[in-house]
C-alpha cells in the first residue's frame, strides 16, 4: 500500500520555496508604502508590481528544479548531501534576505546577504549541472534575477548614504 501518492513530492519540492517567500512578503508589504517608497532607486528598478510574480515564477522554478534532483539522486541519501545541502543553503539566504533588507532596513547587509545568495545559487546550479541538466537549467533565470537584485540593492546602498 502506497502512503504517499507519487505526485506528492513533486508538490512538495515545488512549493517550499513559497514558504518563505510567502512569510517575507508580509513584511514587505507593509514597508513598501512606507520605508521602502522614501527610498531612491534608479530609473531601470522594476515596478513594484512585478516582484511578486517573478518571485514566484522562480520560486515553482527552483523548487521543480529541487525536486527534479532529489529524485534523480534516490532522495535524501548520501549522494543528495551536497547538491541538496546546496540548495536548502542558498535557499534559507534567499529567506533571509527580506527580514535584512526590509525589515531591519540594513540595506548593505541585504547587499552582502544578495552576494552569498547568488554565490550558493550558482555553487548549486553548477552541483545540479552533471545530475540533471534540466535542473540546472531552471535554475538560469534565478541567477539572472538575483543579478539584477544585487545590482539594485547596490544602487540603493550608494544612493541612499542617510538611510545606511
Amino acid at each position: 500500500m502506497e502512503v504517499v501518492p507519487a505526485w506528492a513530492p513533486a508538490v512538495g519540492f515545488t512549493l517550499l520555496p513559497h514558504a518563505g517567500g510567502f512569510l517575507g512578503s508580509t513584511i514587505t508589504k507593509k514597508e513598501i508604502p512606507t520605508w521602502y517608497q522614501t527610498l531612491q532607486k534608479p530609473s531601470w528598478c522594476p515596478p513594484n508590481w512585478v516582484f511578486a510574480p517573478v518571485w514566484g515564477t522562480l520560486y515553482t522554478s527552483m523548487g521543480y528544479s529541487s525536486y527534479l534532483v532529489w529524485k534523480e539522486l534516490g532522495g535524501f541519501n548520501e549522494k543528495s548531501v551536497v547538491p541538496l545541502g546546496l540548495y536548502a543553503g542558498q535557499l534559507a539566504l534567499n529567506w533571509a534576505w527580506t527580514p535584512v533588507f526590509f525589515g531591519a532596513h540594513k540595506i548593505g547587509w541585504g547587499l552582502v546577504t544578495l552576494l552569498l545568495t547568488a554565490g550558493t545559487a550558482t555553487a548549486t546550479a553548477a552541483s545540479w549541472y552533471n545530475i540533471n541538466r534540466t535542473a540546472a537549467y531552471l535554475m538560469v533565470p534565478y541567477l539572472a534575477w538575483l543579478t539584477m537584485a544585487s545590482a539594485l540593492n547596490y544602487r540603493i546602498w550608494k544612493d541612499n548614504p542617510s538611510k545606511k
